[in-house]
């Protein structure tokens, strides 16, 4: 008898690619997707890995995929343009055994840079998009997902979003699918994508889609729903729910494979309908495919291109209504909680001296780009993974040496392991005399304490070799580096000056492991003020244990975390250690 349990839609992920027989699953960490590969690695007949990047993920998932093995690739949205340039380049020779892609979207930017739709991903490179609804079909779509990348010789995407990753239901456990290796396929004619083999290849890849447009046509992914033939919904992934909810008495074309679209059972539909809607999160691919066939639907004119859906949403846009009870909260005004360092934070010393000595600071993606607001103030740029070192550099060039003296680059561990490294050869080899700070807190924090090459250790927990950043910049050419305790802003201040007006190249690292390690050996029993003159120098370096009120300071023993950053802050020596 087969169990049922209430699973996340990343759980049913990970458990289809149990189930299915997938033998490798490579990743990097990053919101909504990361509970995939957390999972993953918890089934030991699965060689599981956290890669130093997407593209090494994907690089590493083609390969597996080409020796036999079934794969599974996983990231958010903003990493697939980071695999792009293997994803483009292994949809024309295809794949031996399995290969999915699990992409998760983030509509609204809930912890995202943008909220890019990677559908567009899969029409420019002409692979099939699977999307579910919820978490059944998470874990079924893997399954079905696996046997069309070997069927028609192509990788996958999975297209998930926040809201299908992380919301719970009913899914049905079973057993695993024996699976075995399938033979090498040593066949250069297929895999070199020399221009020769790739354009040969492109007809293939143009046929494959012809197929994949027949299968569009009858496969159960895509299913219709007749009810009243007023209103008509064309529909995918989280949308049919919120649809469904709010308008159960309607037709439903539902969309469980979005790319290629079913041009005949699409017309068909609409012509059996009143009127259709087209209701998709974010940008309006389907709905201009279909207008483009000629055919009238109504689409991103009442549905918002921007955001994820809801119920009201759906509700107001067919039916010009709004939802009386439960469903109206969605809507209601909540307080504003912005996200803050956390008490202990390694980065809070090191935005505190950036900040007092006025540089400019090309920042990246980490728990560190919350040094931007108030009251540390000390970023001036974050835009994508690894993106500070070459940025900062830019600003070099653009105004030139002296104005580089004034200005650092930060960037985490995980993502100077990531990205950055990169840029610090650019810097080096096109003699710039950039100064860099390497935040080591010892993990990839922001996404939940991910380990990665820097810190020694696997995602099984198995020690491995762990990147020697020192030795790296030195690799590299770097001459002047530095390492320097995060809290003891006195010596991290003296080494920023002196690096900043340094006529070459430098890389300072800052070393404390993140408070909320397990084990951490650094926190401590929370600190006091018994004599606060109400300077006010505390607060400015933004620590959520202390806060200020008739005029002197206060520390919440509940958060304070003993670091003691804030008795190198204070003047009056009024912060002391509990008895």
């Amino acid at each position: 008898m087969h169990m049922k349990n209430i699973l996340l839609g990343n759980e049913a992920v990970a458990r289809g690619a149990f189930e299915y027989g997938v033998t490798v699953a490579s990743a990097y960490p990053g919101t909504p997707s990361t509970e995939i590969t957390e999972n993953i690695k918890k089934y030991e007949s699965i060689n599981t890995e956290w890669s130093p990047n997407e593209k090494v993920a994907l690089e590493v998932g083609i390969g597996a995929s080409i020796a036999g093995a079934r794969t599974i690739v996983s990231m958010k949205h903003v990493g697939l343009n980071v695999a792009a340039d293997a994803l483009m380049s292994i949809s024309y020779p295809g794949v031996n055994a399995g290969l999915l892609l699990a992409v998760a979207d983030d509509p609204s930017q809930h912890s995202s840079q943008n909220e890019q739709d990677t559908r567009y991903f899969g029409m420019a490179a002409k692979v099939p998009i699977l999307e579910p609804s919820d978490s059944q079909e998470c874990k079924d779509f893997v399954g079905i997902g696996l046997e069309i990348s070997e069927t028609f010789d192509t990788p996958v995407i999975l297209r998930l979003n926040t809201r299908i990753s992380h919301s719970q239901s009913m899914v049905e456990l079973l057993d695993q699918v024996p699976f075995q290796l399938k033979e090498y396929d040593k066949n250069p004619n297929k895999y070199i994508v020399a221009p020769a083999v790739a354009k040969k290849r492109r007809v293939v890849a143009e046929e494959r889609l012809r197929k994949l447009e027949a299968l569009a046509e009858t496969t159960e992914l895509n299913t219709v729903e007749y009810q009243s033939r007023d209103i008509g919904i064309i529909t995918n992934g989280i949308a049919y729910q919120y649809s469904k909810e709010v308008l159960p008495e309607a037709s439903y074309l539902k969309l469980g494979l979005s790319y290629p679209l079913p041009r005949k059972k699409i017309t068909e539909f609409i012509r059996n309908c009143k009127t259709v809607y087209v209701i998709e999160e974010l940008e309006p691919i389907i709905e201009e495919k279909i207008k483009s066939w000629g055919l009238s639907v109504i689409g991103k004119d009442v549905i918002p291109v921007i955001g994820e859906l809801n119920q009201e949403i759906v509700r107001a846009a067919v039916l010009k209504e709004r939802i009386d009870g439960v469903t109206s909260e969605l809507t209601k005004d909540i307080p504003v909680r912005p996200p803050v360092l956390c008490p202990g934070c390694h980065h809070r010393g090191v935005f505190y001296v950036l900040n007092k000595l006025k540089l400019h600071v090309s920042g990246d993606i980490g728990c560190y780009t919350l040094a931007a607001f108030a009251p540390l103030s000390s970023m001036d740029t974050s835009i994508c993974m690894g993106a500070s070192i070459g940025m900062a550099f830019g600003f070099e060039k653009a105004r030139g040496k002296e104005f580089s003296k004034k200005t650092v680059a930060v960037i985490g561990d995980s993502t100077f392991v990531h990205s950055g490294i990169t840029g610090l050869i650019d810097v080096v080899y096109n003699q710039g005399n950039t100064t860099v700070i390497i935040l080591d807190n010892s993990t990839t924090a922001m996404t939940g304490h991910q380990d990665h090459p820097g810190t020694g250790c696997t995602i099984r927990g198995e020690k491995s070799q762990a990147v020697d950043f020192v030795a790296l910049a030195k690799a590299i050419g770097i001459k002047r580096i530095q390492t320097v305790d995060a809290h003891d802003i006195t010596e991290l201040e003296r080494i920023v000056i002196e690096e900043t007006q340094a006529e070459e190249p430098s890389v300072i690292i800052t070393k404390r492991p993140c408070v909320l390690l397990k084990n951490s050996s650094l926190i401590r029993k929370p600190l006091s003020i018994k004599e606060c003159k109400g300077c006010k120098a505390c607060m400015k370096i933004g620590c959520p244990a202390i806060s200020f009120s008739r005029s002197r300071a206060e520390i919440k023993k509940e958060l304070c975390v003993g670091c003691e950053l804030c008795t190198r802050i204070c003047k009056f020596d009024a912060i002391k250690k509990e008895a």
